[in-house]
């Protein structure tokens, strides 16, 4: 009886982390933007990746697994956002967003002002008419 509810229960967390994990992918190929398909591949990604794991360890119902399954979803729950906002800022940098799909604009301030600060200490120098960092 016990080992039933333990194998419902996984299996439960299963299908809810594949679909987590299936939501992400079509939002990743479905959203318009590059922001909003970040967005799609984060969030439901790590709460998947838990499920799945959490599966993993009723399944295999050993104390022993728990410390590498933790891990595991300590890493990605540390790496995906800090990936996905260097992801977005270069996006941002390059023009690879749709900005009129931006509520608030919060970068243009600091990216304009990087870009002056930028300029000012090049100038003079050889090679200072190189701006790929904007295009």
């Amino acid at each position: 009886m016990n080992d039933t509810i333990i194998d419902i229960v996984a299996g439960v967390f299963m299908i809810l982390g594949c679909l987590m994990s299936l939501a992400a992918g079509i939002g990743m190929l479905r959203f318009p933007d590059l922001l909003s398909r970040m967005h799609a591949a984060t969030k439901p990604q790590v709460l998947g990746l838990f499920l799945l794991l959490s599966a993993l360890g009723l399944e295999l119902r050993s104390w022993a697994v728990v410390p590498v399954l933790l891990l595991a979803w300590i890493v990605q729950l540390l790496t995906a956002p800090v990936s996905a906002h260097m992801v977005g800022r270069a996006g941002y940098r390059t023009r690879h967003l749709k900005r009129d799909t931006l509520v608030t604009d919060e970068l243009a301030k600091v990216v304009d002002a990087a870009g002056k600060r930028e300029s000012q200490e090049r100038g003079g120098h050889p090679g200072s008419d190189r701006t790929d960092f904007m295009d």
